[in-house]
Formats: C-alpha cells, sequence, structure tokens
C-alpha cells in the first residue's frame, strides 16, 4: 500500500506520496488538467502498479480531477478542511502551513487515521447530474429571494403604494405591474384597462376585475413623495431588478421540468415519492445529496449524521449537553427539514410525532428537526429494503398515540 496527499488549488496539486511506515517516496507539483492527471498516473504507478493499493486523501470531493482519481480505481478519501486543520496541529503547534507540507499532512492523514472518514462515494453519473441541477434550482431560488428583498427595500425609499398593494413583490402581478408602472406618478396614473391588461399580460385569469379594483386603490392612496429625479432614478433600478427576477422565474421554470423528468428516470424515485411530504422538487434535492451508493451509509445513524439532523451530545465530567449538528450538509438539512414540514399534512403519524415534541417543550425548529431525524431513518429503511413507504408501518409503535389524538 501507498498512500498520497493530494493538496489541490486552482492551477496545481502539491502531491506528496509515503509508504506504510510514513517514509517520504516522492513529491511533486503538478498542473491540473490532462498533463497533470496522465504525470499523476505515472508517478503512483512507479510504487503501486495495482490501484487498489493506493489510498488518497483529498479535502474535496468534486471536480474533474477527484472523477479521474476515482475512475482510475483508487481508494479517494475526502478530508473535512475543518479536520485537516485539527490534523495539521498535532504535526506542529507553529501556526505554519505551506501546500507541501498539507500534502504531506494529508498522506499521513490516511495512512493512520483513515477509518475515522470517508470514501468518495460511488454514486451514479444519473445522480451527480440531479444533484446539479437541483443545487442550480435551489441557488435560483434563493437569488429570487435576495433581488425581491432588494426590490422592497428600494420601494421603501420611493414608492410606498406598491407595497400596499402587492405583499408578495415576486409575484407574477407585481411584476407586470410595476414593470408598466415604475415610479409612483405612473402608477397612480395606471387606468383599469391598463391595469387588467398588465394582469392579463402576467398571466393572471381569475379575479381580474376585483385585483384590479383593489391594484388601483392601493396606488393611488396618497404617500409623501420624492422628486421626480429622484423617483425616476429609482424606477430605472426597480425597473431592471423586475427584469431579473421576471427572468429567473423563467428558468426556475425550466430547471424544474428538467429536475422532475430526471428525477421520475432514477429508479429509487419511487420510494423517495411514496414518502409523505415529498414531491418532484424536495424528492429530488434530496436524493441528490444522499446519492445512490448503496454502501455510502451503513446504518439508519449514519444517514442520519450525514444529514444533520441527528443531535450532538457534549458531554465532559458532570457536564452534558445536547445540541443541533452546525457542521453539516446545510443543503440537505435544509430539505429534509423542509421535507418535516410538508409531511405534517400528510401523515398522521408525522403529525402526532411533532405534536409530542412540542408538548415536551421544544420549538417548532427543534421539533421539525427530531421529527426529520425520524422520517430520515424511515427512509433508509425503505431504500434498504426496496420498499415503499406505508404510513402504518412507519408508525405503528405510536398507533395508540395517534388513536388518542384523533379522539
Amino acid at each position: 500500500m501507498i498512500f498520497v496527499g493530494n493538496d489541490w488549488a486552482e492551477a496545481h496539486h502539491d502531491v506528496w506520496v509515503m509508504d506504510e511506515a510514513g517514509d517520504r517516496l516522492a513529491y511533486r507539483r503538478l498542473s491540473e488538467g490532462i498533463e497533470g492527471v496522465s504525470e499523476f498516473y505515472r508517478l503512483v504507478t512507479e510504487f503501486a502498479p495495482d490501484p487498489a493499493e493506493v489510498v488518497i486523501g483529498i479535502e474535496t470531493d468534486r471536480g474533474l480531477w477527484v472523477h479521474a482519481l476515482v475512475a482510475a480505481g483508487y481508494q479517494v478519501y475526502v478530508i473535512n478542511p475543518l479536520a485537516a486543520s485539527r490534523y495539521r496541529d498535532r504535526h506542529h503547534l507553529s501556526g505554519a502551513k505551506s501546500d507541501r507540507a498539507d500534502a504531506k499532512m494529508l498522506a499521513d492523514l490516511v495512512r493512520t487515521d483513515r477509518h475515522l472518514h470517508r470514501q468518495v462515494a460511488g454514486d451514479t453519473p444519473h445522480v451527480e447530474g440531479l444533484k446539479v441541477v437541483a443545487r442550480t434550482h435551489q441557488t435560483m431560488m434563493q437569488e429570487k429571494r435576495r433581488h425581491t428583498n432588494r426590490l422592497r427595500s428600494a420601494l421603501r425609499e420611493y414608492y410606498p403604494a406598491a407595497l400596499e398593494a402587492f405583499k408578495d413583490l415576486a409575484h407574477r402581478d407585481a411584476i407586470a405591474v410595476l414593470t408598466t408602472a415604475p415610479t409612483p406618478t405612473v402608477g397612480a396614473r395606471l387606468t383599469k384597462p391598463q391595469i387588467r391588461a398588465a394582469l392579463k399580460k402576467g398571466g393572471r385569469q381569475r379575479n381580474l376585475d376585483r385585483r384590479t379594483v383593489e391594484i388601483q386603490t392601493a396606488l393611488r392612496t396618497p404617500h409623501i413623495e420624492p422628486s421626480r429625479q429622484l423617483a425616476d432614478g429609482f424606477g430605472t433600478a426597480a425597473t431592471a431588478i423586475l427584469a431579473v427576477i421576471a427572468e429567473i422565474d423563467t428558468q426556475i421554470a425550466e430547471l424544474e421540468t428538467e429536475l422532475a423528468e430526471a428525477f421520475h428516470a432514477h429508479p429509487d424515485a419511487t420510494i423517495y415519492l411514496s414518502m409523505p411530504g415529498l414531491a418532484d422538487v424536495l424528492g429530488a434535492r434530496i436524493l441528490g445529496e444522499f446519492g445512490d451508493d448503496p454502501n455510502r451509509y451503513a446504518t439508519a445513524k449514519s444517514r442520519r449524521n450525514y444529514a444533520g439532523t441527528s443531535p450532538l451530545t457534549r458531554a465532559s465530567g458532570t457536564t452534558k449537553t445536547v445540541t443541533a449538528r452546525y457542521i453539516r450538509n446545510d443543503r440537505l438539512y435544509n430539505a429534509t427539514t423542509q421535507w418535516a414540514f410538508t409531511s405534517l399534512t400528510s401523515s398522521p403519524g408525522a403529525r402526532a410525532y411533532y405534536d409530542e415534541q412540542r408538548a415536551k417543550g421544544s420549538h417548532h425548529a427543534q421539533a421539525l428537526r427530531t421529527l426529520a431525524n425520524r422520517l430520515v431513518g424511515i427512509l433508509h429503511g425503505c431504500l434498504e429494503h426496496g420498499a415503499n413507504y406505508d404510513e402504518d408501518t412507519a408508525w405503528a409503535h405510536r398507533q395508540t398515540l395517534i388513536e388518542t389524538i384523533a379522539a
């Protein structure tokens, strides 16, 4: 066996090779790309012709370089940068740091402590692509909220009537009308036919007349108005933000279509969709983040730990505290807690479990996290046995409690 530390950067990789005794065999700085990977292969083959005898430590599980190492058959371990930083202190306390030293440290880490870390998951290309689309969709949703908040901040400065007319500034009604009337002066002059036409252009089909009257009344409500020049400046800025929000909406819709198609094509989609509270987008996010490597999670607890839903216990002497995990996959954690929330209306068992946590004194977020932890365990069991979710099986031991609450 040989052990390789790979300290990566955008343009180069520092590679340290050592044997089982911890002695240095080689060190190289390799360029990114095909030439660098080819040189890496040649370097490693000098000491271990069999790829199965090569163990690599690296601080990322993404990128073309990592994919090339996994495809070559090497054992690639992902070392969390925080764990690497703590391990560096075992070597020296001076605070010194260099790429070369980090490569050596990573090689030594996988030589002695690789059993405490995880290998790069053997997920299928299908689920890897699904994860990319799901993450992009989530990022677009976040960007939409950011631009909506920017729009709200601007309207507070010069156009308070618009805030009264539209509670949801990202709604198509708001985008359509405010694009037509980006300043308070223009907004107050809008006639009912003009507002109605804008609403129809934005896609509204029902309650046109009622909504038209509501918007006109709100836009004509007297407010303190800024100077014309200031209002025009803010109006130009608001128009640009509205255009961005509208385009983001278009891209989100296209992403959701792609996401649903890719999700339904995955063999595990049926199991995920059988879970209460999961539909195409949320189910795809959770599948993408968990991956589909059947050997990645040995137990339900390991899956819960990765999701960040299981509690973290700190005990020292007579002191013991139980807290939430803050070192976690935030995308997966957010998806599972959202899943817990949506399950409340479709699963009596989930609802009863949530209510029980609340009765014990847990606040809303704590109760949702505890419910998410339970649902992740149920999902693990379903995937392990290839079975769809069954309400009675999942909550059989709590049936008495459910019947009591229902009564």
